[in-house]
């Protein structure tokens, strides 16, 4: 995989048993630069390789020698609670033989249990919130600290952990390596890199306005909610897919979606932020597993979330941005599979489509299903901007009375 560079044995077995053959761009440029020394900042799509990037010289400089009790060598940071599972299990698969042990620490859980547990980390996966209270409560500290690793950490600063990453940075060591990791990179990121790293090299893949080549994107025009309903239930009985995904804006209709699919026989489940931990676990298994085909979530699930076999996600409500477009279809296309994204539009939701094709400087595919073709063709004038030219409205006459004129006296 890295012919210039001697991993451990047992990491090399490790690699060849997962079938990482080739090394994705991302990890080519950034492996060598973390085993230098280097604190780093990386910038990469969705599906590049990023976590496997950082993970595997994290191992190679981990293996063979042991953590003290209570003092991880590594403490890597993600905004949410699915994503320190995902990369601690990705991690056990990776350093398996090497009696390596990492830890995710997040909310949910039994504080006690956790306490315990951290006694024998070499690496802690924590997010933010559920870190800080055990650093009060000296469950860890972070004096012997090698590495601080910030993954998404542009996600990070959206849900507002700026001030809790302060907090955690100044217990840290001077003397450490840091990586951050980000798949866009807006000023507050940039400005955080300036304040974490030093003397950072930057490895930056693709562009941040473009999704995969590996993922068809299309569009199909809708009336109206109930429309959608049946043009979904169409595309999950007529595409071909291992796994799906459906987006919603809101809880609301994720819960209502969930519902509904369940109701015409789809093996679906539910998933978003007021979904308890262990059922959020069970959710994710399942849907890993195939137990379930259709995932119905909210943006929760628009970052970090990787899993396997996930060939179709359905936009059942456009995003209302286009970076959290990107994030949501980057579900699919990983790892060099080929993938599908389809986004249905209402008429109110044209403007907003609009918007995002110009973010990505693209034209989305028209889809049809010629058994569902609505009423909606689209707006019937378009400003160059490729948003609908609406008419101008004329104005009312007013029904105030007008009152009577006096007379100058």
């Amino acid at each position: 995989m890295f012919p210039d560079i001697a991993l451990h044995p047992q990491l090399e077995a490790n690699l060849k048993s997962l079938n990482f053959t080739e090394a994705t761009e991302v990890q080519q440029q950034a492996l060598p630069l973390i085993l230098e020394g280097a604190d780093l900042l990386i910038s990469s799509p969705t599906g590049s390789g990023k976590t496997a990037a950082y993970l595997i010289p994290l191992i190679q400089e981990l293996a063979g020698a042991k953590s003290a009790a209570r003092a991880p060598r590594v403490l890597l940071l993600v905004p949410v609670r699915e994503l320190a599972e995902q990369v601690v299990q990705q991690f056990d698969q990776l350093a398996e033989g090497l009696e390596l042990k990492a830890f995710a620490l997040v909310g949910g859980e039994d504080f006690k249990q956790q306490e315990k547990r951290l006694a024998e980390a070499d690496l802690v996966v924590a997010t933010p919130g559920r870190l800080l209270p055990h650093l009060e409560n000296q469950s860890l500290k972070l004096d012997q600290l090698e590495y601080l690793v910030l993954d998404e950490a542009d996600r990070m600063l959206e849900t507002g952990f700026r001030e809790s990453l302060d907090q955690i940075v100044t217990l840290c060591p001077q003397e450490r390596q840091t990586l951050l990791i980000s798949a866009t990179l807006p000023t507050p990121v940039r400005k955080l890199a300036q304040s974490l790293l030093q003397d950072a090299q930057w490895v930056r893949i693709g562009q941040q306005r473009e999704a995969d080549e590996n993922i068809r994107q299309s569009i199909l025009l809708s009336d109206d909610q109930g429309h959608k309903d049946k043009q979904l239930c169409w595309l999950l009985h007529n595409e071909s897919y291992d796994k799906a995904i459906v987006f919603c804006n809101s809880k609301t209709q994720a819960r209502r979606l969930d519902g509904f699919l369940r109701y015409h026989k789809f093996k679906a489940a539910l998933l978003h932020g007021e979904v308890q931990q262990k059922g959020r676990f069970a959710t994710i298994e399942g849907f890993r597993k195939g137990t379930t085909t259709v995932l119905v979530t909210t943006d929760l699930a628009s970052r970090g979330l990787d899993v396997e076999g996930v060939d179709l996600v359905i936009n059942m409500e456009m995003p209302r941005k286009g970076d959290l477009y990107l994030h949501r279809i980057g579900r699919t296309g990983r790892g060099g599979q080929t993938g599908q994204a389809i986004s249905l539009i209402d008429p109110a939701e044209w403007n907003l489509m609009s918007s995002i094709e110009r973010y990505l400087k693209t034209r989305f595919r028209r889809k049809l299903i010629d058994e569902l073709v609505g009423h909606y063709k689209g707006p019937k004038k378009l400003k160059a901007s490729g948003k609908a030219a609406g008419s101008k409205k004329k104005k009312k006459p007013s029904t105030a009375k007008k009152k009577p004129l006096r007379k100058a006296k």
